[in-house]
């Protein structure tokens, strides 16, 4: 069981993991073969600490401490406590929710045991807003997607922003990188998915086409402004758009995936 230690110190070496805790640095850190990723608030400390994830610290201001004391006690990592003033110094911004946590990444895991037993999967290809991601995520795990497999050019889902924007969500979803791409998408077809694009192309099927499928499902989403390159479109088996009013050119990626994995959803 940990025991919080109290920390008043920015400059303390055990804080290391939390210095500098922009997008941005981290990374660089990732870049540089730094295996650390950042879980930021009360709620998503609480679904690392229910996740497989290896958590290397805690650090807490003493009102949050109070109320994460139920979880953090309980793990076998060191849990720090600190005045706001000293997280703020240390990440160099204020961290309004006064909680982070350090978690080890995870070894790479091959796609195709992802796609082992599931029955609807998300394929992403150059997604690398943040945001869009973490959201695209928290979707994903409501609405009973069972893994995620992204484009070599998709930004990484751990990002402090991402896992912070899926309120936990990357931290419940597998994931793994397909590459080459576009040739690996081939990979999902040959392990028993119907590969679906979603578009707005206008001679794209109705999104209410997935209502009727039965079969696992592969869908695949692509980056807002260029979408879908022309050869994952390709590899797709078909189609299908979301029918909008004129005028309005596509929705939100994050969006419209909800809608494409609520029309897939086995309850």
């Amino acid at each position: 069981m940990a025991r919080p230690v109290v920390v008043d110190d920015a400059g303390d070496p055990r804080l290391a993991d939390y210095v500098g805790l922009t997008d941005a640095a981290l990374r660089r850190r990732v870049e540089h073969g730094r295996g650390v990723f950042i879980a930021e608030g009360e709620l998503v400390i609480r679904a690392l600490l229910a996740s497989s994830y290896e958590v290397r610290s805690v650090l807490v201001t003493p009102a949050r401490l109070a109320r994460l004391e139920d979880v953090v006690t309980l793990i076998d990592a060191p849990v720090f406590v600190a005045p706001a003033e000293v997280l703020e110094a240390v990440a160099g911004f204020a961290l309004h929710r006064g909680a982070v946590a350090a978690a080890s990444r995870p070894a790479a895991v091959a796609p195709e045991a992802l796609l082992a037993g599931a029955r609807t999967v998300a394929v992403l290809e150059g997604l690398n807003d943040h945001e869009n991601i973490g959201t695209l995520f928290r979707n994903a795990a409501a609405l009973g997607v069972d893994a995620v497999l992204l484009s070599p050019t998709t930004a990484d889902p751990l990002y402090r922003r991402s896992v912070r924007v899926s309120m936990g969500g990357v931290l419940r979803i597998p994931f793994a990188t397909l590459a080459p791409w576009p040739e690996a998408l081939a990979t999902i077809t040959a392990a028993g998915f119907e590969l679906v694009a979603l578009t707005p192309g206008a001679d794209a099927e109705p999104v209410t086409v997935l209502d009727d499928l039965t079969g696992p499902v592969a869908l695949l989403l692509g980056a807002e402004g260029p979408g879908l390159t022309d050869g994952a479109l390709r590899a797709a088996r078909r189609r299908v758009r979301i029918p909008m009013r004129a005028g309005v050119d596509s929705l939100n990626v994050a969006t419209a995936a909800a809608l494409a994995f609520h029309r897939l959803q086995r309850v």
